[in-house]
Parts: structure tokens; C-alpha cells; sequence
């Protein structure tokens, strides 16, 4: 029986949010004994998001193992404005594929299931995602992750392209392409 909730906790600086439990069961001489498995996203809400897997016997103590999985493998996603991406990727993980594109301003989160949670928690107002693949919750948060790691910032690729942040900006925003042609 997979279980899906939306459970939120901000009682320290970390958003926590409850992405998927599984019960799972094992038959032996006496009955059944049940085994769960809990997917939870954390974020501090300005850029830094983690995810984490839990097994325990029960519910609360695999929510815990998940929450301390996901505290420890955050990253940092450059935000642009802080409340969208600064460019469209896509990632990828076993069958799992979604797309996330960046949004105008007043948007909103448009994204199904386990991605709403990732970018809730991110501190992402702005954004449009589509799941290609896989809808195992596992996977599709897996490759979010994936395609946000390759987000990169302007100044990110003004570094490494040896160019200034303007030259980049300006292309994103189609000025240098309107000053070449005249």
C-alpha cells in the first residue's frame, strides 16, 4: 500500500515536507511483520534543498532517518531573482525524465506530485515542470535533482566562458543580437 501526504514541518529553519511512504511486508511463522520507507524533502527556502531515503519499522523513525539523509545532501541552486531558474533543463535518472522551464513572474509552481515539494522547499515561485518519464516518486525526484545540479548562473558561465556577466545577460535577453544587426 504506497501511502502520498503532505505532511510540513517549519519548527526549525528547514522546510520539511513528506514527499512518499511505503509499507512494505514480510511474511513470517507468526504473521506479517510491516516494514516502511519514507521519501522527504528539506529546504531552507532561498536556494538549498536536500533529499532523503528512510527505512525503519515505523512511520515516525523513517521519516527521521529520511529528514537526516536530506539535511545531509543538500545543494545550492543559483535562483534567478530568487524565485525562478535562470534557464530550461532537463534531467534525468533510471526511466525517470522531467523538464523544468523558467517562469515569468506570477506563474506559480505548475508541477505534479514529488516535483511541487522540491521546489516548494527550494524557495521556487515560478516554474513550469513536466514529468517525460517514470511517475515513481523516487525517480522523478532523483532527476529533479539531477536537472537542478545543472543549473548554472550568469555569472557561473561568465566564468567559466572567460566572458562578463553583462555579455551573458545580454544574449539571454536577445539585446546583443538586436545590436548586431544594426
Amino acid at each position: 500500500m504506497a501511502r502520498r501526504g503532505k505532511m510540513q514541518k517549519e519548527d526549525s529553519e528547514f522546510i520539511e515536507k513528506l514527499v512518499h511512504i511505503n509499507r512494505v511486508a514480510k511474511v513470517v511463522k507468526g504473521g506479517r511483520r510491516f516494514g516502511f520507507a519514507a521519501l522527504m524533502i528539506v529546504g531552507d527556502g532561498h536556494g538549498r534543498a536536500g533529499f532523503g531515503h528512510g527505512k525503519a519499522r515505523e512511520v515516525p523513525e523513517a521519516i527521521r532517518k529520511a529528514t537526516e539523509a536530506a539535511r545531509k545532501s543538500m545543494i545550492r541552486v543559483p535562483l534567478r531573482e530568487g524565485r525562478t531558474l535562470h534557464h530550461d533543463v532537463t534531467g534525468r535518472h533510471g526511466a525517470g525524465r522531467v523538464l523544468l522551464r523558467s517562469a515569468e513572474a506570477g506563474t506559480g509552481i505548475i508541477a505534479g506530485g514529488p516535483m511541487r515539494a522540491v521546489f516548494e522547499s527550494l524557495g521556487v515561485h515560478d516554474v513550469v515542470t513536466k514529468s517525460l518519464g517514470s511517475s515513481n516518486p523516487y525517480n522523478m525526484v532523483r532527476a529533479t535533482f539531477d536537472a537542478l545540479q545543472q543549473q548554472m548562473s550568469p555569472r557561473q558561465v561568465a566564468a567559466k566562458r572567460g566572458k562578463k556577466v553583462s555579455e551573458i545577460v545580454a544574449t539571454r535577453d536577445g539585446r546583443a543580437a538586436k545590436d548586431e544587426e544594426q
